[in-house]
């Protein structure tokens, strides 16, 4: 069984184990659906899981990076963040969902290492739905079960400051509701520690 399979199954078994609110099985059967690229699409045109089914894995990284930081002594005991798992794996497994079908593979060309011309395949974007980021995947995720505040402030604010808002409604975010800062932290290791950079 190929890598993006092994993903994709993990992915549906955390799903199925925790998120179980009104509307979380819709949501993964559109997942599932022929309407949906989320398990073969990239978490980015060239950066961090630039390849067919990074946006799964990175994801799945995000959960356990997640899972991880709240594991912390100090996180619950200082912080006070204890959540509940199904917040946990909600937050995590679906905080990039605005890049379903947000991508598309195309053919170019470029010279190898001999000088030659060859063709390659990369990513470029094509936003159907320009509602940016943070905004975009809890605008999704609520179309089919409702979101709590800490779990929407998260989602939305998971960029943190490498995002384009304002700085001072982050920090805001982030003091008024820790599990965003948590999803931060969580999806900045995922993306420079684990996956890194694959530039073509």
């Amino acid at each position: 069984m190929s890598k993006s399979n092994n993903n994709k199954e993990e992915f549906i078994q955390i799903y199925k184990e925790n998120i179980t609110r009104e509307g979380a099985d819709t949501l993964l059967e559109y997942l599932l659906s022929s309407q949906s690229d989320f398990f073969k699409a990239p978490a980015s045109t060239r950066y961090h899981g630039a390849y067919e089914g990074g946006l799964c894995e990175h994801s799945l990284n995000v959960y356990h990076c997640l899972c991880d930081y709240l594991t912390r002594e100090r996180t619950k005991k200082v912080y006070g963040m204890n959540y509940s798992g199904e917040s946990v794996a909600l937050t995590a497994l679906l905080h990039d969902i605005c890049k379903l079908n947000f991508y598309k593979k195309e053919r170019r060309n470029r010279k190898n290492d001999y000088g030659q011309w060859e063709e390659y395949d990369y990513y470029s974007v094509e936003d159907k739905l320009p509602y940016g980021h943070g905004e975009k995947s809890v605008y999704i995720v609520s179309g089919f079960m409702k979101l709590s505040r800490p779990e929407s402030f998260a989602i939305r604010y998971h960029m943190g400051f490498s995002g384009t808002e304002d700085k001072n409604s982050i920090g805001a975010a982030f003091e008024m509701y820790p599990l965003a800062l948590a999803l931060s932290v969580a999806d900045m290791e995922a993306s420079y520690y684990l996956e890194g950079s694959k530039q073509q």
